[in-house]
């Protein structure tokens, strides 16, 4: 084992570098200046390259302690301030931040491909992969050579001369291009507002969407109007409730042309410099396409693979949506409406006909959901499966006044981690939900390290007159995002490189996908749901009307997602370097699965961060991918009971402790005693 002591020098006048001296050592965001992150970055680099030295020009020979683990066990100081850094540039930026990532990002890549490039690192690498049998390893320390071993074979460590090197160039300008991606997003999306002056222009929508739209005017100096942005929270009711057809069409066609402008926020040579360095790169490795090189690790395997899935869907889901865009037409002409169906029509006429149809209102919906309400449930919930508790901390540092903090304890009581909560959207906020890590779990040189996990979300912020209300959609969000801190929380593996969510990116979702099942059962809901004014606990008509509308627009949503993961693959299946226009090309892309033209992709190309800027690149598909394993896993519950305890054990200790230490459908397997099956999911949204 190669000796790291030297390696935990810190300097005292970097928070980034002292030791945290905090409880539960969570990162000293009270003394974290932006000042002190290049330093940091510096100094943990150059740490990092001697502790790669020391391996790579070891005398003893090769062997998995002393290369395989010692690799993985490198470089914690660097990944530990890279978290904090990325958690901060995504939750709560500025212009400070981001210019440190515009600097940081490229040499960073250039730091990553230097040791992958490292030809005495891969030679060692290569001696124990080759000397393998011989190694007595356990099933954990065989999955993490495995990937160790990959990883350098696909960072380019078998290229030579001029490949080598125009590598290096591919990987530093794909750095900055998903950054900068990412960063036009957000900043068009936070500079658009809708301003409406005339209160008849408001007709249609909720007091707490009115009221918020005023407090939101105010803050951006437009005193006795109102504001819509095209932050989720914003955007999506508006284009459900509001009246005013002429403002739905504005709100709608700015919203889906979001970084198509021709203005500075412009995606559009990104996409194809991307696209065309992606092909370069997988051509280089050995790869006809991106998505060959991609799925090579995940559970799909291959892009036919993954194609054939997509159809198989796409051919129950597209006639049911025809069918819905009928009933929405039939609706319009039977209110007189006069015009065609379009798609800032949709979602406002499907609430009017599930309103019709099954007696049920959002808004009759969003005050039994209030955010102190939705945690409390989601608490409930995962006390019931797994005895887990959740204490929530005043005296930890935090990044936003509007985090909360929790100590998470497992069924016996001990100490299992520490989770932040980010939940109200801002300017300084990237958009969508996510969950990420401060410190992922691991074992080091024999002692556990807890994991700190955070999850974000974009909700609306409370108002002066209500709580944050969270649209159902919102709510089973939130238990998304949750499954993924568990996923996290519950990690019970050495190596870091295995640690949590460190799994093919069509497995990711299971953990996260399985808990939207709890929070849309009744039996959930009446655990928890309170109207925020009256106390009274949600109705059992009122949850009957969402499971029997459960189905209803199944065909839109499924269309509208499906759309955007044919998208991704032939974005990542083109196999030569060409000039892309990504307007024609998405064009061309839905005329091919024969996409109606009221439905618009839910992510549209110049604004698609999963796959541009993302770690989503030809795996959007994962989503319906885990939906199978997600909706299969979740009939084992239905078999037993809602919380039956043994089951819920099985789960977590063959899926949610394991992280990445054996293949996905092993683990699988070992938990539900067979391979998925589809008819769940079909059965589950209605397409059967």
């Amino acid at each position: 084992m190669v000796n790291f002591s030297f390696c935990t020098a810190r300097v005292e006048d970097n928070p980034l570098l002292g030791e945290y001296n905090t409880t539960f050592n969570v990162p000293p965001f009270d003394r974290i200046e932006n000042r002190h992150f290049i330093p940091a970055f510096e100094r943990a680099m150059n740490e990092h390259n001697a502790e790669i030295d020391a391996i790579a020009r070891s005398s003893e020979p090769p062997a998995f302690m002393n290369t395989i683990a010692a690799l993985d066990y490198s470089g914690y100081l660097l990944t530990e301030i890279s978290l904090v850094f990325s958690n901060l540039n995504s939750s709560h930026t500025n212009e400070e931040l981001q210019q440190i990532a515009r600097e940081m990002t490229p040499r960073l890549s250039a730091h990553s491909t230097n040791i992958m490039l490292n030809a005495d690192l891969f030679a060692r690498v290569k001696a124990v992969q080759e000397q393998k049998e011989s190694f007595d390893l356990n099933p954990e320390q065989q999955k993490l050579l495995e990937r160790t071993y990959k990883s350098f074979v696909r960072g380019g460590a078998a290229l030579e001369g001029e490949k080598r090197e125009r590598l290096r160039e591919i990987n530093e300008q794909l750095s900055v291009l998903t950054l900068e991606f990412g960063d036009n997003i957000r900043d068009e999306t936070n500079k658009f507002e809708l301003v409406i002056d005339n209160r008849d222009d408001l007709a249609g929508l909720p007091d707490d969407l009115v009221n918020t739209a005023a407090e939101v005017a105010s803050e951006r100096g437009h005193e006795g109007k109102w504001v819509f942005t095209h932050h989720n929270p914003s955007v999506m009711p508006f284009l459900t409730y509001a009246d005013n057809r002429e403002l739905r069409e504005k709100m709608k066609t700015t919203y889906i042309n979001r970084c198509n402008n021709d203005n500075e926020y412009d995606n559009k040579e990104n996409i194809r410099r991307i696209v065309n360095l992606r092909i370069e790169r997988a051509n280089l490795l050995g790869y006809d396409t991106h998505a060959d090189f991609v799925l090579e690790e995940n559970m799909a395997g291959t892009p036919g693979r993954v194609n054939s899935f997509l159809e198989e869907l796409w051919d129950a889901a597209l006639p049911i949506s025809k069918q819905e865009a009928e009933d929405l037409q039939l609706l319009i002409d039977r209110e007189g409406g006069g015009f065609q169906l379009e798609p800032w029509d949709w979602r406002y006429y499907a609430e009017r006909l599930r309103k019709e149809k099954f007696d049920l209102d959002e808004e009759e919906i969003r005050p039994y959901f209030s955010m102190d309400n939705v945690i409390e449930g989601t608490f409930m919930v995962i006390n019931k499966l797994w005895g887990l508790e959740f204490l929530e901390l005043d005296d930890i540092p935090k990044y936003h006044p509007d985090v909360q903090v929790f100590q998470v304890l497992d069924n016996d009581g001990s100490h299992m981690g520490i989770l932040y909560m980010d939940n109200y959207n801002r300017p300084s906020k990237r958009g969508g939900a996510w969950m990420s890590s401060f410190r992922q779990q691991s074992v080091r040189d024999g002692e556990f390290i807890h994991p700190v996990i955070t999850i974000n979300c974009n909700f609306s912020r409370p108002s002066a007159d209500a709580p944050s209300l969270l649209t159902f959609d919102e709510y089973t969000t939130f238990f998304h995002e949750f499954g993924h801190a568990l996923h996290g929380l519950m990690s019970d593996v050495t190596y870091l490189r295995l640690s949590g969510t460190s799994v093919p990116r069509d497995f990711v979702e299971l953990p996260s996908q399985v808990m939207e099942n709890w929070a849309r059962h009744p039996d959930v809901m009446t655990l928890f749901a309170t109207h925020y004014r009256t106390g009274e606990t949600i109705p059992g008509e009122l949850t009957d009307k969402i499971t029997r509308a459960g189905h209803f627009n199944q065909g839109f949503a499924t269309v509208e997602y499906l759309a955007t993961a044919f998208l991704d693959m032939d974005y990542h299946t083109i196999s030569e370097k060409k000039d892309i226009h990504p307007v024609e090309f998405e064009k061309e892309s839905m005329d091919r699965i024969g996409l109606i033209d009221e439905i618009v992709p839910r992510w549209r190309s110049t604004y698609l961060s999963h796959i541009f800027s993302g770690g989503y690149s030809a795996g959007y598909y994962s989503y319906i991918w885990s939906g199978v394993l997600d909706a299969d896993a979740f009939e084992a519950f239905l078999e037993t009971s809602l919380f039956d305890r043994e089951t819920a054990e099985s789960f977590r200790k063959n899926i949610l402790e394991k992280g990445g230490t054996r293949d996905p459908m092993e683990l699988y397997v070992n938990f539900r005693g067979r391979e998925p099956e589809i008819g769940p999911l079909l059965r589950q949204r209605g397409l059967d």
